[in-house]
């Protein structure tokens, strides 16, 4: 009897074990295809590409979430433009605000880390020369139909020059702005008279969900009047017509007689979409927007904060 007993004992237990490895196999199972799902698909280079110049947006790219570049990255862009490869940062900040990060990369003393793209591509300045080589402006009406419909949205706007901000109203999310960039702030008397003569690019921030609403809004007012889109959630931006990163980065490529098939670009939102479209190796960050790695030839092995960038460079650049 007691035999008995003991082979039912060990009979259960044996049925347990195996219940309790079926469920760990099945919750294996489930996170590693949960873990297929949320991965992106890795599209990376066969081979060394022929990049002769490289554009590279800031925030998110080539930025850590502390807004500094990592040193493994900071070599790689260094070797790049020793061998003549141009290192162009391109942002949507004004050129006062993109200088700091030429400093960390320490190029600008050389002939291939001499110029930077600006204001999301509005503008390209030669820091050889400390003159801007090439620009772009929204014309005044549309600057005046943008301010006019945010005011009813309860949005402030802003303009810029190369050093300062220029905010219809002294506002939170300015204030935000200038914290990011570094520039200074100043609202003008006359906001309507200040912006009639037009600028490179308008910025409306403010609440995501209020931004999203008028975004839609100018879309369908300015059509191919004008470029819409967000930047970041709380910041929409208008731009000049056919005007963006992807515009800039072409021109001067051109200027420097590097063709299309040489061009190179790295970013991770909706502002480095036509650079993303327009450069020949196009480089999506991993952290970057489904979107944008979806449209990308290519996808970093890894993000922002561990040298996406120049692990990316070093092993298909270099």
């Amino acid at each position: 009897m007691l035999l008995f007993v003991e082979t039912m004992v060990k009979a259960e237990a044996g049925k347990n074990q195996l219940n309790c490895l079926r469920a760990l196999s099945s919750s294996l199972l489930t996170t590693a295809l949960h873990r297929v799902i949320l991965l992106p698909m890795t599209k990376l280079p066969a081979d060394k590409v022929d990049a002769r110049i490289i554009a590279l947006d800031l925030d998110d790219t080539l930025l850590d979430g502390d807004l500094h570049i990592k040193a493994l990255t900071v070599g790689a862009l260094q070797e790049c433009v020793k061998r003549g490869i141009y290192v162009v940062l391109c942002s949507g900040r004004a050129e006062n605000a993109i200088l700091p990060y030429v400093r960390q990369l320490d190029i600008a003393g050389f002939e291939a880390g001499r110029y930077i793209i600006a204001m999301n591509g509005a503008t390209i300045y030669d820091m050889h020369t400390r003159k801007q080589i090439y620009t772009r402006t929204v014309p005044g009406e549309i600057l005046l139909e943008t301010y006019r419909m945010a005011r009813k949205q309860g949005l402030p706007c802003q303009v810029y020059d190369p050093s300062t901000i220029y905010p219809s109203e002294d506002n939170k999310w300015s204030r935000v702005d200038v914290d990011l960039c570094g520039l200074k702030m100043q609202v003008p008397e006359d906001f309507e008279a200040f912006i009639k003569p037009g600028h490179s690019k308008m910025v409306i921030p403010g609440d995501p969900e209020k931004v999203a609403v008028l975004q839609e809004e100018l879309k369908a007012a300015f059509g191919k009047r004008a470029v819409v889109f967000t930047s970041k959630p709380f910041f929409l931006e208008v731009m000049p017509p056919d005007c963006g990163k992807g515009e800039a980065l072409l021109h001067l490529a051109e200027t420097l007689g590097i063709p299309q098939s040489a061009t190179m670009a790295f970013g991770d939102s909706m502002n480095d979409e036509s650079m993303i479209r327009g450069a020949a190796h196009s480089v999506a960050m991993v952290n970057g927007l489904p979107y944008i790695q979806d449209i990308a030839r290519y996808i970093t092995r890894t993000d922002n904060n561990h040298d996406g960038v120049g692990d990316f460079i070093q092993a298909f650049v270099l």
